[in-house]
């Protein structure tokens, strides 16, 4: 154990039982913003990567027979299992 955690661990056993839940919700918080800031990044990193193969953007149109293609396979796949 580090000095800090040490530290940590001594100051976490003078508080209430009230003041340690709210250490451990701020401490899961802290977490998600690291969760989210990581989540982003590969979002930026993915779009700029996307950017780069110069691809023109998609229509409108385009995106709609995408949708249906992928609707009529999932169905073709539910009837040939015998669901619906």
């Amino acid at each position: 154990m580090t000095a800090l955690e040490s530290r940590l661990m001594q100051r976490l056993k003078v508080l209430p039982p009230e003041r340690v839940a709210e250490v451990v919700d701020f401490v899961e918080f802290l977490a998600s913003r690291v969760q989210r800031d990581a989540a982003a990044q590969r979002l930026t990193d993915s779009m700029a990567r996307l950017d780069a193969l110069g691809l023109p953007p998609i229509s409108d149109e385009e995106i709609d027979e995408e949708i249906q293609a992928a609707r009529n396979e999932r169905h073709a796949a539910q009837q040939a299992n015998g669901s619906s």
